[in-house]
C-alpha cells in the first residue's frame, strides 16, 4: 500500500474532553501536512462491535492509501496487543481487540491471507518517549499512524503476526433449526437499530423476503425495501445502505419502541 497522506480518526472519546485534538496534535506534530478526518468519535464507550461495524461499511470510500486510526481500547494498560495491518488499499493502526474484525474477513475473503501484513506495534522508537498507561492512542497508536502515512514500511514498526483477535459476536450464527441468530451492533441517530446480518447471511440461512424477526417478546414480519414503505408507527425490517438488516419504525424511533439497544439478541426466520 502506498500511503496519501490521509489519515482518519474513529474513537469513542467523544468530543467534550481534549483527547481527540491531542492526538492530532501528535499527528500533527510528525506530518505537518497530513489531512485528518474524523470518522466518527461517538462510539459508544468500550463498544468494540459497534467500531468495527461502522469502520466496516465505511473505510471503503476512502481513496486509496489512507490510513485508519482507531481507538476503542477498554484494555488499553493490558497485555492487549497494539497492532497495524496492511490491505493493498489501505492500513489500519488499532488495539488487538476484535475492533477489526469486520475489516479483517472483509480483506482475507478480496485478497486472500497472504496479502495482508499484520505486525505487533513493537517498536518504540515510533512511539513517543514517555508512554501513559492509560492514553496509548496518544502516545502510541496516533504516532505510528503518522509514520506509516509519511512512508515507513509497516515492518519496521514489529514483527508479523499471523491472526489478529477475531470477535465472533461481529457474525450471526445458523442454529441447528435453520434460524439465524444475530445481534444489534449499532443504533443511529434516527433509532434504527442495525444488526450484524448482511444479505448473504439471510441467503445462506435460506431465509427470503418474507423473513419473521423475533426479538425480546415481539414479532415482526417481512423485508421491506425503503423506510417510507413501512407503515406509519409500526416496526418493520429492511436492508440499509450498508447492506446490513435494520428494524426501523417508520417516521419514529424503532429502538425506544422496542425497547431494544446494542448488544441485545434476537431470531430470523422464513
Amino acid at each position: 500500500m502506498q500511503p496519501n497522506g490521509l489519515i482518519t480518526l474513529t474513537t469513542d472519546f467523544g468530543t467534550q474532553d481534549s483527547y481527540v485534538a491531542i492526538m492530532k496534535g501528535v499527528i500533527l506534530s510528525i506530518l505537518p501536512h497530513v489531512r485528518l478526518v474524523d470518522y466518527s468519535h461517538e462510539i459508544a464507550p468500550q463498544n468494540i462491535m459497534q467500531a468495527a461495524y461502522l469502520l466496516q461499511i465505511g473505510y471503503g470510500y476512502f481513496p486509496q492509501g489512507t490510513v485508519h486510526l482507531i481507538v476503542v481500547d477498554p484494555g488499553v494498560g493490558s497485555k492487549r496487543r497494539a497492532i497495524a495491518v496492511a490491505t493493498p488499499e489501505a492500513a489500519f493502526v488499532a488495539p488487538d481487540n476484535g475492533v477489526l474484525s469486520l475489516i479483517w474477513y472483509d480483506a482475507v475473503e478480496r485478497w486472500g491471507r497472504d496479502r495482508i501484513t499484520a505486525v505487533e506495534l513493537t517498536e518504540p522508537r515510533f512511539w513517543r518517549p514517555l508512554v501513559s498507561a492509560t492514553f496509548h492512542g496518544r502516545d502510541i497508536f496516533a504516532p505510528v499512524a503518522a509514520h506509516l502515512a509519511s512512508g515507513v514500511s509497516i515492518n519496521e514498526f514489529g514483527p508479523q503476526i499471523d491472526q489478529i483477535v477475531l470477535n465472533d459476536k461481529v457474525c450471526p450464527s445458523i442454529q441447528p433449526s435453520g434460524d439465524l441468530i444475530a445481534r444489534i451492533i449499532h443504533v443511529d441517530r434516527f433509532g434504527n437499530c442495525i444488526t450484524n446480518v448482511t444479505l448473504d447471511d439471510l441467503r445462506a440461512a435460506g431465509v427470503g423476503e418474507r423473513l419473521s424477526v423475533f426479538i425480546l417478546d415481539q414479532q415482526i414480519s417481512g423485508l421491506y425495501r425503503t423506510y417510507s414503505d413501512g407503515p406509519v408507527g409500526s416496526p418493520m425490517a429492511l436492508i440499509g445502505s450498508g447492506g446490513y438488516l435494520e428494524l426501523a419504525v417508520r417516521n419514529g424511533h424503532a429502538a425506544q419502541m422496542l425497547g431494544v439497544g446494542t448488544g441485545d439478541t434476537l431470531r430470523i426466520r422464513s
